[in-house]
């Protein structure tokens, strides 16, 4: 992938889609901060990635929402060549339920956070004349999600910010792209299948089975499977990929373009 060497903080990483990033670029050479709000399982993480693939991993235990937790992400940081920002989504419900604190929320987590983090990191990378930031998202940008309606609104926010900016620093060697994941088989996907059984009445089991067979591809996506995407879209090879919306879900998302 040309990128041995290189420094790349993965926010969320210690656990589903993004320690699959994590591990994926590990397996590159690249040397890793890794973010999560967990220590225990973050320095479980760090450690066997560190084991497996022979390169340097530190760790920041921190709310990538807050801003004392991004100060404290960016200090451990240093100059960084990728940025993988990720953060857990907002919990599913009824639009009608959802007040001003509840979008707020949303949206400091997954718009603002992300936004904050590039604002913080991506001046650097375009005088260094490199880098690359693959911001987690959703299917639900291209695809609404009914009950993920805070989701929805959050993402979408990010989604135009980045269609902006990645236009701005393509020149300077930055490209910055979006990776939208569909139904993986991750604990957030557990969660939503264990909501839907609660309004159903089904077995969160069969809900899993029910979903995945209106997937094209059969099954859930794999973290391992992610984060060699992830992996490629960081790579020397990806800096024409600019500002793009890259879906990555079985096939789930029905459309000519």
């Amino acid at each position: 992938m040309g990128i041995k060497g290189r420094r790349a903080l993965i926010c969320a990483g210690s656990k589903g889609l993004g320690r699959g990033c994590a591990e994926a670029l590990a397996a590159e050479g690249v040397h890793l901060v890794l973010n999560a709000r967990g220590h225990e399982a973050l320095e479980s993480t760090a450690t066997a990635i560190r084991e497996a693939y022979g390169v340097e991993v530190s760790t920041v235990a921190a709310d990538v929402t807050t801003p004392s937790g991004r100060e404290a992400i960016l200090a451990g940081s240093g100059d960084l060549d990728i940025l993988v920002n990720n953060a857990g989504g907002p919990p599913p419900g009824n639009w009608r339920d959802w007040d001003r604190d509840a979008f707020i929320a949303a949206f400091d987590a997954n718009a603002y956070a992300a936004i904050a983090l590039m604002q913080a990191t991506v001046p650097g990378m375009c005088d260094r004349g490199w880098g690359r930031v693959v911001n987690i998202t959703s299917v639900s940008v291209k695809q609404p999600i009914g009950v993920l309606g805070l989701s929805n609104t959050a993402r979408a926010a990010l989604t135009g910010f980045v269609a902006g900016i990645a236009r701005d620093v393509a020149k300077q060697g930055v490209a910055i792209n979006n990776l939208l994941p569909g139904l993986h088989a991750t604990d957030r996907t557990v969660g939503l299948d264990t909501y839907e059984a609660s309004l159903t009445g089904e077995s969160k089991e069969a809900v899993a089975a029910r979903r995945c067979a209106a997937i094209p591809a059969g099954r859930y996506g794999t973290a391992d499977e992610f984060g060699a995407t992830c992996a490629f879209i960081c790579s020397e090879h990806a800096g024409f990929m600019v500002g793009q919306n890259i879906l990555l879900d079985g096939g789930g998302f029905n459309s000519t373009l």
